[in-house]
């Protein structure tokens, strides 16, 4: 798993707080639920805990996990309205003497195109589609399935939504410095993918000054009031995937995270969180495993909405295939658990003239430990429950090692 400072991203396959009421394994407490995190200035956000055995990072006893997520809590029945602004990002490869560098008598220049972004405008991240949890977008039913329990305690529905807003604004592009960078060709030799160390792809992508100028495509849509702290921000690559140090090291297809900015008097001092993903178009057929289209969008999104500021921590959780190997982490990483998977880890939905390929995601009692998923049809997978049937076992020290 590529983590860079803090950004944990969907990797291809190769080739004191006082507790609530609780079940037999684990409960959570309503009770806590609050509307979001003090003193910053970000997404709508809305804060709870839940109870289950487990141990920290340093290995010490935790039973206590508190969490923020994206949107208003389930009981409140309020609906939340969150702009999606998707800024398209080209990458030039630069040659040794700082030019774009040239193959086959053109420019070595990936971007999305007209029809990719249009595509993923209208796919099931933006648009709504049929669940068994209901009708609506994808990230809008994962929520009211995860929480059914919570939206539907008095048997009504209680009109509880979390909508996006999409909206395109101005491409952006970046320029990769020669050495850090490969590419890849099709059988008719022409360039179909990048591969970019993602040490130099953050610095690039992300403002490295405060206050921030407009030489990243970050920095520019902040400044340009294209990407606003109140947004879930998609920045978007057209098959361009991550290495860490060596090319061998791959390959990332996207992360989420938020870009931090200081506060002023016009916000009342509060920090400001841009949250965000990077997230690659995949052409289909182009990576083993099935993963194309939105599968990264589909769970950086997912992720961005139950872990937006990457502090939502969990006992240790241990994800295994027989094929794919294992995956040990300790937050709320909802399609971490499953792009290890070689057993249904897409789905596919069919809309507005497309097969799109959407990552089936982990839902909220697969990481609380409750036993029976509380969640629409006690699922602890969304769209297909039948992709995790199991809770990982635990409690588990760090490293996933057994608790003696």
């Amino acid at each position: 798993m590529f983590v860079q400072g803090g950004r944990k991203g969907l990797t291809a396959r190769p080739g004191e707080f006082t507790s609530g009421g609780k079940t037999k394994n684990s409960g959570i407490s309503t009770a806590a639920a609050t509307f979001g995190l003090p003193g910053i200035d970000s997404v709508v956000n809305w804060s709870d805990q839940f109870t289950a055995p487990g141990f920290d990072f340093k290995g010490n006893p935790q039973s206590v996990w508190p969490y923020t997520m994206v949107g208003h809590p389930p009981e409140s029945g309020i609906p939340s309205f969150i702009g999606a602004p998707i800024v398209p990002v080209g990458i030039d490869l630069l040659g040794p003497d700082g030019k774009v560098a040239i193959f086959g008598g053109a420019p070595l220049h990936f971007g999305p195109s007209p029809a990719i972004v249009n595509a993923v405008v209208d796919s099931p991240v933006f648009q709504p589609w049929f669940y068994t949890s209901g009708v609506g977008q994808f990230n809008d039913q994962m929520m009211r399935a995860q929480f059914s329990d919570r939206i539907h305690a008095n048997h009504f529905d209680n009109g509880w939504h979390n909508i996006l807003l999409p909206r395109v604004r101005a491409a952006r592009n970046m320029q990769i410095p020669f050495g850090s960078w490969f590419f890849a060709t099709d059988s008719n030799n022409i360039p179909i993918a990048a591969f970019v160390d993602g040490n130099v792809f953050s610095s690039l992508l992300f403002p490295s000054t405060v206050p921030v100028d407009n030489t990243t495509p970050i920095g520019a849509a902040e400044l340009a009031g294209e990407i606003t702290t109140r947004d879930i921000s998609s920045f978007l690559f057209n098959n361009v995937f991550l290495y860490n140090g060596d090319i061998n090291n791959c390959c990332v297809l996207g992360f989420h995270s938020f870009d931090f900015q200081p506060g002023d008097k016009r916000n009342g001092n509060r920090d400001r969180l841009f949250v965000m993903d990077f997230s690659s178009w995949i052409t289909p057929g182009l990576l083993v495993g099935g993963f194309e289209d939105i599968t990264p969008l589909s769970h950086e999104m997912a992720e961005a909405f139950n872990n937006p500021f990457g502090i939502n921590a969990t006992p240790w959780w241990l994800s295994t295939d027989p094929i794919f190997g294992n995956i040990c982490q300790d937050n709320l990483e909802v399609g971490d658990v499953i792009e290890n998977k070689s057993n249904n880890p897409l789905f596919a939905i069919s809309m507005n003239g497309r097969t799109y390929h959407v990552q089936n995601e982990a839902l909220f009692s697969w990481f609380a430990f409750q036993s029976p998923s509380k969640a629409h049809l006690k699922a602890y997978s969304f769209p297909d429950e039948t992709t995790l049937t199991t809770l990982s076992p635990g409690p588990l020290l760090p490293g996933c090692v057994a608790a003696p």
